[in-house]
């Protein structure tokens, strides 16, 4: 049985989407060996006209696009369809809803190894809108029965700056560091036995050694959950 096509909705931004790729392929290649790779399509955006969306609060143009990227991908021959980004997940429910392919959700296979662990209290570490909207924390919570920290105020606005300041545009600093390594042992203090890294340019920036608790990276996570489907029984 031939791979599955994956289509990936990326640019959101391109440094995630490029470990995207980087992880699929390597994943392809460890199961399957020799010279294979995936067999991918990607749509990939301008993230400067998706964060003018974001930050003024049009979602609704956000979504006609998003969906538009997914119709793309279904057309090109894409068997099923991931978000590189958990943010553009608050519109994932349309996307799903306006294509024929399935949508490979990046909340589930990471909230499944949670649960797989035994772990039900986990911090949660994303751009604003993932840390403070329903759309990702209530799935988390409604289908798979965690329970969700998030940080405080001060906290969220420091990780949401970094993101969009530093590692959207592919800077690594390591005084960031020192703030997201602050960040999180404060959720520890509050119970957090896990951290999912709830933003898909985190995984740039952080490393297990800076967290006392286990990291769920969502990119790799979504990245390898994709590649089981790809493959199946190949």
């Amino acid at each position: 049985m031939a791979q599955k096509v994956i289509g990936l909705i990326g640019g959101l931004s391109w440094e995630s989407s490029a470990e995207y790729y980087r992880i699929i392929n390597e994943a392809v290649r460890a199961r399957l060996g020799g010279l294979h790779s995936a067999r991918l399509l990607m749509w990939s955006f301008d993230f400067a006209e998706i964060e003018a969306l974001q930050a003024s609060g049009r979602w609704g143009e956000a979504t006609a696009l998003m969906i538009d990227a997914a119709r793309r991908l279904e057309r090109g021959g894409a068997d099923f369809v991931l978000i590189g980004s958990n943010t553009m997940h608050r519109m994932a429910a349309d996307v799903q809803a306006a294509i024929g392919i399935p949508l490979l959700h990046i909340a589930d296979p990471t909230a499944e190894r949670i649960r797989a662990a035994g772990v039900t209290r986990v911090g949660l570490l994303g751009t604003a809108f993932t840390m403070e909207q329903d759309f990702y924390k209530g799935r988390l919570a409604s289908a798979h029965g965690l329970d969700v920290l998030v940080p405080d105020e001060t906290d969220r606005a420091d990780v949401h700056r970094i993101i969009y300041e530093e590692l959207v545009q592919g800077l690594v600093e390591p005084g960031s560091r020192a703030i997201y390594r602050d960040v999180m042992a404060r959720l520890v203090e509050r119970g957090a036995e896990a951290i999912i890294l709830g933003c898909t340019e985190i995984m740039l920036l952080v490393r297990p050694e800076d967290s006392a608790v286990p990291l769920y990276d969502t990119t790799t996570i979504h990245a390898e959950a994709a590649v089981e489907r790809a493959l199946g029984s190949v």
